[in-house]
């Protein structure tokens, strides 16, 4: 079996690109994504514009009552399912663009399985609606609102929705040809569809975690005890963040779908990393 390419980047050691990956090539971050849309709330409400508790009918033609608020998208309490309606097995969101989410959105309430704010469901659905609840607040697109809210403030250029076509990484076939990437462009971009260096995306989490450049962690890391992290996965690519409050962290990327190896590496390195030396250069 070809080994797979794999990047790790960490607090207590060298940057490493293996088998064929590189640090400095754009690769799908999946769900990652989640933290920058969490991060970008956390700013639009620091400044005012929005309130976390507001209802979701103040941003957008939902039904009123469902009872669902910025809060519960972002926690995943919304009651919303997983994904979307007519997702596909091999480019599951090509279809769900922007008219397809209205659709759910004037319908919201009959998608709903549980009442808001009782029980967590993790919701790629809930971040593709929370992403155009925060575009609509901002009147901005999606892009222009991470660029102004969370990238630009911490310096980093290398992540975005467009990744120059000459400079991204794939996966390859079993004949070497690189595989066609998820379609990630259309309504589920603030769910997963942003691409990054891997040298790019670790920067965030040093910079959102450790250093906390944009104040205390958005509500969309997830939380272990004291460990924050996130994971992510499209169809052939994988990441693994993570960091602790004495300044351990970690980054794992590869380039395969099966996300729970890849989580597994992540978690091992971060138990091995060095704690208090958060700040190696990336």
């Amino acid at each position: 079996m070809r080994p797979i390419p794999t990047c790790i980047l960490s607090s207590s050691r060298a940057p490493q690109a293996l088998h064929g990956h590189d640090l400095d090539a754009y690769v799908q971050i999946g769900s990652l994504t989640k933290t920058l849309t969490g991060t970008a709330l956390a700013q639009l409400a620091a400044r005012g514009v929005l309130q976390l508790d507001a209802p979701l009918e103040q941003f957008l033609p939902v039904p009123r009552g469902t009872g669902i608020t910025l809060r519960h998208l972002a926690q995943h309490t919304s009651g919303l399912p997983r994904l979307p309606p007519h997702v596909e097995r091999r480019d599951p969101y090509a279809a769900f663009d922007d008219a397809a989410l209205h659709a759910v959105l004037r319908r919201l309430d009959t998608f709903t399985t549980a009442a808001p704010g009782h029980t967590e469901e993790y919701s790629n659905l809930g971040y593709a609606i929370l992403g155009a609840a925060l575009t609509s607040a901002a009147a901005m697109s999606y892009q222009d609102l991470l660029d102004l809210y969370v990238l630009a403030p911490l310096g980093i250029t290398e992540m975005t929705s467009a990744p120059p076509p000459d400079n991204c990484l794939h996966s390859r076939g079993l004949f070497g040809r690189p595989r066609r990437p998820w379609t990630m462009t259309g309504a589920i971009l603030p769910a997963g569809g942003l691409w990054a260096t891997p040298r790019a995306a670790a920067r965030l989490v040093t910079k959102l975690l450790v250093e906390q450049e944009l104040g205390e962690p958005a509500l969309s890391w997830q939380r272990a005890g004291t460990v924050l992290w996130h994971n992510g996965a499209t169809g052939d690519a994988s990441v693994f963040a993570a960091a602790t409050p004495d300044g351990r962290w970690v980054l794992v990327h590869r380039l395969t779908g099966q996300a729970a190896r890849t989580d597994e590496l992540g978690i091992k390195l971060l138990q091995q990393a060095t704690p208090g030396v958060g700040k190696r250069d990336t």
